[in-house]
């Protein structure tokens, strides 16, 4: 397994009054939710931008798959853009990753934020470009909603220039215990494990790998967890954070628990393990989680601390 091309390509921070590119690179959206989002990310201090194609659809998509990959590498030129944010996830990134002009993208690094179907190319242009991506909310679905957004561990990814800790959510716990430092990095499971034996096949050697996913029972989680095992991908991890995990139960009244089946996997790994950090499908608080910086993760007596050891963007 090659090495990531973590070079630590840092984009410009984001500041106040600055212009918010949004993208719709998955599935298609509606124009209620889009307009919700941009008015709560107006209230933020941004001011939203994006093309009137951004509401096209083809099937589920956001229109064809030329169309969402020229919107996105325009974002990235355009020259009053300082940060792209994506719309929604879904379904259909993936179409993007083999029409992409990586050079457009290299030429002008800028912040770029998603989850969910979006993991994709988040680790795509991570491991292609080096440039530090973000998992953090959406704007048709975080910020289109009251309390979507975690607004300190945004300002502290997107906006400052030094190390600080993640906020971390009531309700994380640890798993298996120790401390590591490693590259955070990681996403949505079932998109992480839907690269394997593809050429955008995720590079998780010396990471600490941040995995969440909604709505996959126990023991999907299980069979994609046992998959990254068996593929050996879990072998040279430095640690594991999980998500909210949300919605992934089997019944009501199940006779065990998600943390359980986690544990029995991932548990023989020798690396730090914890559990429930809002970022991505969450039920509130979307944390930023910047991919392709050091961090440290600390697992000690049932406390958990998560650590960016580095800022995620320039002072340009």
């Amino acid at each position: 397994m090659p090495p990531p091309n973590f070079q630590s390509v840092k984009p410009p921070a984001l500041r106040a009054g600055d212009t918010v590119g949004i993208v719709a690179p998955a599935s298609n959206l509606s124009a209620a939710d889009l307009d919700a989002g941009c008015e709560a990310v107006r209230r933020a201090g941004y001011r939203p931008f994006y093309f009137d194609s951004i509401l096209e659809q083809d099937l589920y998509f956001a229109g064809s798959a030329d169309r969402r990959a020229r919107e996105l590498e325009e974002m990235f030129v355009c020259d009053d853009v300082r940060a792209i944010v994506c719309a929604r996830g879904g379904y259909g990134a993936n179409y993007l990753l083999e029409k992409l002009d990586l050079s457009r993208i290299q030429a002008r690094p800028k912040v770029l934020v998603g989850y969910s179907d979006l993991t994709c190319l988040l680790t795509y242009v991570a491991d292609s470009t080096g440039l530090i991506t973000f998992h953090g909310p959406m704007v048709a679905k975080d910020w289109a909603r009251e309390g979507g957004v975690d607004f300190a561990s945004w300002q502290a990814a997107l906006c400052q220039t030094v190390a600080w800790d993640v906020p971390l959510n009531p309700g994380v716990t640890g798993l298996v215990e120790g401390e590591a430092e490693g590259v955070l990095y990681g996403g949505c499971l079932s998109i992480l494990v839907a690269s394997l034996g593809t050429p955008f096949e995720i590079h998780t050697n010396d990471t600490i790998l941040f995995l969440e996913d909604v709505a996959a029972k126990p023991f999907q989680v299980d069979r994609m967890l046992m998959q990254l095992k068996l593929s050996g991908h879990l072998e040279r991890l430095r640690g594991i954070v999980f998500g909210e995990m949300l919605d992934c139960i089997q019944s009501a009244n199940q006779g065990y628990t998600l943390q359980e089946v986690v544990r029995r996997i991932v548990g023989d790994l020798g690396v730090p393990v914890a559990f429930g950090v809002r970022s991505g499908h969450v039920t509130s608080g979307n944390i930023t989680l910047p991919f392709g910086v050091r961090a440290r993760l600390s697992v000690r007596g049932g406390r958990v601390g998560l650590r960016i050891m580095e800022a995620a963007v320039s002072g340009e």
